[in-house]
């Protein structure tokens, strides 16, 4: 028997949304996660490290290796998030990404919804 899966439109408060930003190092990338943790904005906060960005600031060409922060929130705490990520954020303009998945296992969806709710 297949897992249930939610295909909801994303509009929808409830919907499971993805949040991503990089960060100078390990040390910044943690403590930005146990922020969106503590705070019940985010369920679960991954970190990739290694990760190599090229891009171009103020007309000079970087490259920096970073750490990749992936939360996993409901569209309803958007612009929570996003206002502590930027308060947060070590970087004068950071990246922060939000992307809605089409499908997810209804399981984990309850799961998220249950984390970022609790008072």
């Amino acid at each position: 028997m297949s897992p249930s899966l939610i295909n909801t439109p994303l509009s929808t408060e409830n919907h499971l949304l993805v949040v991503v930003t990089a960060l100078p190092d390990v040390d910044a990338a943690k403590g930005l996660a146990r922020v969106l943790i503590d705070e019940n904005l985010a369920a679960c906060v991954q970190l990739g490290s290694n990760i190599q960005s090229i891009y171009r600031w103020e007309g000079k060409l970087c490259e920096e290796q970073e750490v990749l922060l992936s939360a996993k929130t409901l569209a309803s705490k958007w612009q929570e998030i996003l206002s502590v990520i930027q308060k947060n954020h070590p970087y004068e303009l950071p990246e922060i990404l939000a992307f809605s998945p089409e499908q997810y296992s209804q399981q984990y969806g309850d799961w998220v919804q249950a984390e970022v709710n609790k008072a």
